[in-house]
């Protein structure tokens, strides 16, 4: 069948066949030659217990047959093994089509995978909700991500399993070496172990994804969730553990020979908790079996797309004396006109389309403190963002904070950051610059100047300042102020310009004024008269992070 536009009926819903699959037909023949593979009894056994077509196929590790059709319905599996079952050999004599199969009803939840390997769940409305093929169901996948409106590169395929899924995968295990072990096709054809349900099913439709998508699936910074859980305490049809006194017991009996035990060599007695782990193992066995109640509920499942926060960082200068770094609201009532967040922050989350975003800046200035010079480093973390960054969007990004109509903020030198920069932000400010605006309460002369130029990496005791004692612990901390130069101020003998530069987290303000003696020594303390800060600006913050 080479015709582009060729259909075929699987399972009661039209299948396109391109010309560069096998077609339907043929599928079907490579199902029913695995189906003929797998001895009857077992297959009869558990289809009459419960477990649907893909958990069968699963268990006896027929993985390339199901990945390689991935537009066969589980219901149409199911019916294939019981076709092959029941016929007890070659099954050539029955008509290769699906009229033959679609007449059989499926179980309506597998007690094994709780619906997952059927396509069966609830949906975030708790309504239930059954597709097709694992073509069906990554259709509905990808139209959740289109939806979305990401761009996306590649994608990762993240699955979340109720843990019950682990719990039957084993008991299921146990219950087929406990009842086929005999048998003499059992070493033959049942493997040692089969993948887990996660990650069949991860294989299943990360190829439908793929096409769907036009992406490949690789490690990536974007996910898709597929997120199942048990939404009701309705268990019953599991693959339950019976006779568990037994087990009790056994448990009791192993810590009374622990204990009979406890002087032995550690050798030996790992040993012994080795062999009593397999009789515990062993004994399980006998306890397990089916159970006959149907599964009354099959898992909900929620379909989440997201991408890893990007960080865009860089240098954020600050001119106006009324905005605040960050948001900030006292009793309901916002300080000062914006802040540095806001304004950059604020900007970039539309343009990248994110959820939501985080500011991060190297320490931080005082409202009223202008950040001048080099500006501050910071970085801005927008989570889940729809839009790829690029270089050009960088530039888009930098050139719209920089020409708002307030002109209270610019930033400079930005760039997409990943964890170096993260870590470079970590680090802190090893020493910043200012100037400040400074009076004294007498005429400023030249040994004034040189008194305090000639001061080099001098240490100041800071006691936690009064204005931050509301909300910081009371501390004395110990700063080195590198360097100080006065310059005069034209026609003035009071004011000056002292200019610093200091260690990293010295409040600078008490160091001028020495807020009542808690900041010794200070300028007012070294020139011996009262002092006090009229403004301050930060002139550099000295970090390797996002320099030109």
């Amino acid at each position: 069948m080479a015709d582009k536009d060729a259909y075929v009926n699987d399972g009661g819903h039209k299948v396109q066949v391109s010309p560069a699959s096998a077609s339907i037909e043929d599928d079907l023949k490579l199902i029913r030659d695995a189906a003929r593979s797998l001895p009857p009894e077992a297959v009869k056994d558990l289809l009459s217990n419960g477990v649907c077509g893909r958990c069968i196929f699963w268990l006896f590790s027929i993985h390339r047959h199901i990945l390689h059709c991935p537009s066969i319905s589980s219901s149409v599996l199911s019916a294939i093994l019981r076709e092959s079952a029941e016929t007890e050999g070659d099954v050539a004599d029955h008509p290769n089509n699906l009229n033959s199969v679609e007449e059989f009803e499926e179980v309506e939840v597998c007690k094994n995978c709780l619906g997952i390997m059927q396509f069966v769940y609830r949906d975030a409305k708790e309504m239930l909700a059954k597709k097709a093929s694992a073509i069906d169901f990554a259709t509905t996948i990808a139209d959740v991500v289109k939806l979305e409106c990401h761009q996306i590169e590649n994608f990762s395929l993240e699955l979340s399993l109720p843990s019950i899924i682990v719990d039957n995968e084993e008991a299921i295990w146990l219950y087929m070496k406990k009842t086929y072990e005999s048998k003499p096709w059992y070493h033959e054809k049942f493997p040692s172990r089969s993948i887990t349900i996660k990650e069949f099913l991860r294989l299943s439709l990360t190829h439908p994804l793929e096409i769907l998508l036009d992406v490949k699936s690789n490690p990536s910074s974007f996910h898709i969730r597929l997120t199942y859980k048990l939404s009701d305490a309705s268990q019953n049809g599991q693959l339950i553990s019976k006779g568990n006194e037994c087990n009790k017991r056994r448990k009791i009996d192993d810590n009374d020979d622990l204990k009979k035990h406890a002087n032995v060599h550690k050798v030996e007695e790992h040993e012994e908790r080795k062999n009593s782990s397999n009789e515990l193992g062993d004994h399980k066995l006998g306890c397990l079996t089916f159970s006959l109640e149907k599964v009354s509920r099959c898992c909900s499942l929620i379909i989440q797309c997201y991408r890893n926060s990007i960080y865009i960082g860089g240098r954020y200068l600050k001119y106006s004396r009324k905005v605040s770094q960050t948001r900030w609201i006292i009793d309901d009532e916002r300080m000062g006109e914006a802040s540095v967040e806001e304004l950059v922050g604020g900007t970039i989350l539309p343009i990248c389309q994110g959820d939501s975003y985080k500011f991060h800046a190297a320490g931080r200035e005082d409202i009223d403190v202008r950040m001048l010079g080099t500006g501050r480093p910071f970085l801005v973390e927008i989570q889940n963002a729809r839009q790829v960054l690029s270089e050009a969007l960088i530039k888009d990004i930098e050139t719209k904070i920089n020409s708002t109509e307030t002109k209270y903020v610019r930033v400079k030198n930005l760039k997409e950051s990943g964890s170096q920069g993260w870590a470079l932000m970590h680090e802190g400010e090893a020493e910043k610059q200012y100037v400040a605006v400074v009076w004294i309460s007498r005429p400023l002369d030249d040994n004034d100047v040189e008194t305090v130029t000639s001061l080099k990496d001098m240490k100041t005791l800071q006691k936690t300042p009064v204005r931050v004692l509301h909300r910081r612990s009371s501390l004395v901390r110990e700063k080195i102020i590198h360097w100080m130069n006065i310059e005069r101020i034209a026609g003035s003998s009071q004011y000056f310009l002292l200019h610093l530069c200091s260690q990293a987290g010295t409040y600078i303000k008490e160091f001028v004024h020495g807020d009542l003696g808690r900041t010794h020594p200070s300028i007012g303390s070294i020139l011996g008269c009262r002092a006090e800060i009229l403004q301050l600006d930060v002139t550099d913050v000295k970090m390797d992070s996002f320099q030109i």
